[in-house]
C-alpha cells in the first residue's frame, strides 16, 4: 500500500485548480445532489450514492487527478450529511453506512483518477504528436532544401512558435554575431552575460539547463529597453566540431524550456548540426572536384597544346629552313610543294586557335547567333563544296527531301558546325568510307539533321564523353596527328546556342552518327485580305 500511495502521488501532482474546473466540480456535485434526492424519493431506490461517480469522472477527465479527489471528498461529505441518518450531520451511526461511505470513497478517487489518467494519457499523446510533427516538418526542411541557409528562417519562426519563445536565432562558429544565419526578431539582439546552456547527459539521462556565466557573449542592449528577459543556448553540434548555436530568449521568472520545448529544440539542434555537416562536407567535395577538373583541364590542354600546336609549327619551321637554306638547289616543283605545306600547317594552326576561340566565346556566353530563316539544303550544299577537298575521294550522299521545312539558324554557326563534323570525318575515317547526309521533321517543330559514316567508329563507353572538352579517341585513321579534342565541343555548343540539340550513336553502317535537331522557322502569319 506505501509503494502504491508512493507512486500515486508522484504521477498525481497538484496544480492550481483553474475557475472552470472548480465552478465544473460544485456543479456536477450539485446536479448529482439532486439526481440522488429524485432517486431515493421517487423511485426507492435505498443507496444512490453512485451518481457521484459520474461527477468524480467528468471532473477528473476534464481537470485532471487532485479535482478529482476533491470531487470524490466533496461528494463523500455532502451524501453524508444529506442522505445518511442523522442527516445534516457528519455523524454516521450504522456499520453499515460507514462501510458504504467508505467503500464509495475509495471507489471515487480510483474512479476520478483513471479518468484524470486518462486525460494525461491523451494529452500526452497529442504532445508527442504534435512534437513529432514538428521534428518532421525540420527533417523534411532540411533534407528537401540545397542549403541549410535555405530554410533556416522557417526553422526558428517554428521553434520560436511551438516552443514559446519570443525570439529565436542561429548563430554559426566563425561568423559575426551581427549577421546570424536567421532570426525571428528585428533589431539589436540582447547579449546576457547569464545564459542557460542545456547541458546534454552521457546515456539515456535526460539534458538539463544549467544557468551560468557565459564569458564569451558580449554585453549588449536588452530589447523593449529592458532586462526582463532571460536567454537560452543550445550547441548546435555533432562528432565532436560545433558548428553554432540556437539561441532564444524568454520572459523573465518563466524557467528554463519545458521538457516538450526542450527536446523540440534540442533535436532541432541534431538535425541542423547533421545538415551544416552535410553543407560543409558538399563544399569541400565541390572544391575538391572543381581542383580535380581543373587540373584535368590543365594537362588536358597543356598536353593539347604542346602536341597539336608543335607539330605544324615544327613541320613550318623545317619546310621554311629548307627553302632558307643556300646550299639546297630546289627545283619550282619542290619550291611549290614546300609552299603548299607551309600553307596547309598554318591552315591547321589557323582551325585550331579558331576551335580554341570558339570553345572559349561559347562557355562565357558571348556567342550571340544572329537567327534568320534558311533553306537547309543550300546551307549543307555550301559546305560540303567547300570541305570537298578535305573529304578526299569518300563518297558523299545527301538526301534532303524538296518539302522540307524552313529552318531558323545563323548560317554562319551552322556552316562552323558542318565543317567541324566533316572534318572530323575526314581526319579519322580512311580514304573511300561513304558519308550519307539526311534530314526529316521531327517532333516538336524540329528538323533532324543526320551526318552518318560507314568508318571504324567508336567504342559505346566513349560515346557519352564524346561531346566533352579536351575528350580524344584515339584511332589508326588518325596516325600521329590527334586532334585537340574540343571540335565536338564547339559543335555541341553552337548547336545549343542555334537553339537546338546534338547527340551521337553508333551508326548502321558501323561507323559514327551525328543527329542535329534544328529549330523549324515558325509559319509567317497569314496575309490580311482586302
Amino acid at each position: 500500500m506505501p509503494a502504491l500511495l508512493a507512486r500515486f502521488l508522484t504521477y498525481a501532482r497538484p496544480s492550481r485548480p483553474s475557475n472552470v474546473t472548480v465552478g465544473l466540480g460544485l456543479g456536477s456535485i450539485v446536479i448529482a445532489t439532486l439526481l440522488a434526492a429524485v432517486l431515493e424519493s421517487e423511485t426507492q431506490v435505498p443507496d444512490a450514492s453512485g451518481v457521484y461517480l459520474v461527477a468524480v469522472a467528468i471532473v477528473g477527465s476534464v481537470g485532471g487527478t487532485w479535482p478529482a479527489v476533491a470531487t470524490a471528498l466533496a461528494s463523500f461529505l455532502a451524501y453524508d450529511v444529506l442522505f445518511i441518518e442523522p442527516r445534516f450531520s457528519v455523524l454516521i451511526v450504522e456499520p453499515t453506512d460507514w462501510l458504504n461511505l467508505a467503500l464509495f470513497l475509495v471507489i471515487a478517487v480510483a474512479v476520478g483518477r483513471l479518468a484524470a489518467l486518462g486525460r494525461e494519457r491523451a494529452a500526452e499523446a497529442n504532445r508527442r504528436a504534435r512534437e513529432a510533427t514538428d521534428l518532421f516538418d525540420v527533417s523534411r526542411l532540411l533534407a528537401t532544401a540545397d542549403s541549410t541557409a535555405d530554410v533556416a528562417a522557417q526553422i526558428v519562426e517554428k521553434l520560436g512558435h511551438e516552443a514559446r519563445l519570443e525570439r529565436v536565432w542561429i548563430d554559426l562558429e566563425g561568423a559575426p554575431r551581427e549577421r546570424p544565419l536567421a532570426d525571428t526578431g528585428t533589431g539589436p539582439r540582447p547579449s546576457p552575460t547569464v545564459v542557460s546552456t542545456l547541458a546534454r547527459m552521457p546515456g539515456d539521462e535526460p539534458a538539463r539547463w544549467v544557468r551560468a556565466h557565459d564569458p564569451l557573449v558580449r554585453r549588449g542592449p536588452a530589447p523593449h529597453g529592458g532586462g526582463d528577459h532571460d536567454a537560452i543556448r543550445v550547441r548546435i553540434e555533432t562528432g565532436g566540431t560545433v558548428y553554432g548555436s540556437i539561441w532564444a530568449i524568454r520572459a523573465t521568472g518563466t524557467g528554463p524550456p519545458d521538457p516538450e520545448a526542450t527536446r523540440l529544440v534540442s533535436l532541432a539542434a541534431d538535425q541542423l548540426a547533421l545538415a551544416l555537416r552535410r553543407d560543409r562536407l558538399r563544399q569541400e567535395a565541390t572544391s575538391v572536384e572543381v581542383a580535380r577538373r581543373s587540373d584535368a583541364l590543365k594537362s588536358a590542354l597543356l598536353d593539347s597544346v604542346s602536341h597539336d600546336l608543335r607539330t605544324p609549327l615544327a613541320s613550318i619551321r623545317v619546310t621554311a629552313g629548307n627553302l632558307a637554306d643556300p646550299t639546297m638547289a630546289l627545283s619550282s616543283d619542290a619550291v611549290r610543294e614546300a609552299a603548299e605545306t607551309i600553307d596547309t600547317e598554318a591552315q591547321r594552326l589557323d582551325r585550331l586557335v579558331t576551335s580554341v576561340l570558339d570553345l572559349s566565346r561559347i562557355e562565357s556566353g558571348a556567342l550571340e547567333p544572329d537567327l534568320q530563316v534558311y533553306d537547309l539544303r543550300e546551307l549543307v550544299d555550301a559546305a560540303t563544296a567547300r570541305l570537298r577537298t578535305t573529304l578526299g575521294d569518300r563518297p558523299v550522299t545527301v538526301d534532303l527531301p524538296d518539302d522540307l521545312p524552313l529552318v531558323r539558324v545563323d548560317a554562319v554557326l551552322l556552316d562552323a558546325v558542318l565543317a567541324n563534323l566533316l572534318e572530323n570525318i575526314g581526319r579519322h575515317t580512311p580514304p573511300g568510307t561513304p558519308l550519307e547526309i539526311r534530314a526529316a521533321p521531327s517532333e516538336r517543330g524540329r528538323i533532324t539533321l543526320t551526318i552518318e559514316d560507314s568508318g571504324p567508329g567508336v567504342a559505346d563507353m566513349h560515346l557519352a564523353r564524346l561531346f566533352d572538352k579536351f575528350y580524344r579517341v584515339g584511332g589508326p585513321a588518325e596516325g600521329a596527328r590527334r586532334g585537340m579534342g574540343i571540335g565536338l565541343s564547339v559543335v555541341r555548343g553552337m548547336v545549343e546556342a542555334l537553339g537546338g540539340t546534338a547527340t551521337a550513336r553508333r551508326s548502321q553502317r558501323g561507323g559514327l552518327t551525328i543527329e542535329l535537331r534544328l529549330p523549324i522557322a515558325p509559319e509567317p502569319p497569314p496575309e490580311a485580305n482586302g
